[in-house]
């Protein structure tokens, strides 16, 4: 049974950083992709970023290429997002997903990711 457990959220001034953390259990880390999705208020569910853990080729939605970055710890079965230079528009809540993997990058669809965290609440303040 796959698990995703998500931490590391929390609140912030505009211009802060904080890192989010996925311990993953359950699944073959080599045949998955990881990535973070997040989903403001009213808003739809948003793919933020990727990883193929084999090629280790990153996806960034354009929102937040140049602040935010993710990557792995293979021996944790853990993904992170660090998150940067942060703006009011990043207050969401931050999903962990895990798909398959297609080809050298993992899509940041919503429609390539079966399995889901619970999410943790990221609140950035003016």
């Amino acid at each position: 049974q796959v698990q995703l457990v998500e931490s590391g959220g929390g609140s912030v001034q505009a211009g802060g950083s904080l890192r989010l953390s996925c311990t993953a259990s359950g699944y073959t880390y080599s045949s998955s992709c990881m990535a973070w999705f997040r989903q403001g208020p009213g808003k739809e569910r948003e793919g933020v970023a990727s990883i193929n853990p084999v090629s280790i080729i990153a996806r960034y939605a354009d929102s937040v290429k140049g602040r935010f970055t993710i990557s792995q710890d293979r021996s944790k079965n853990t993904v992170y997002l660090q998150m940067s230079s942060m703006k009011p528009e990043d207050t969401a809540m931050y999903y962990c997903a895990l798909g398959r993997i297609w080809g050298a990058e993992c899509t940041i669809a919503r429609t390539g990711y079966n399995y889901w965290g619970q999410g943790t609440q990221v609140t950035v303040s003016s």
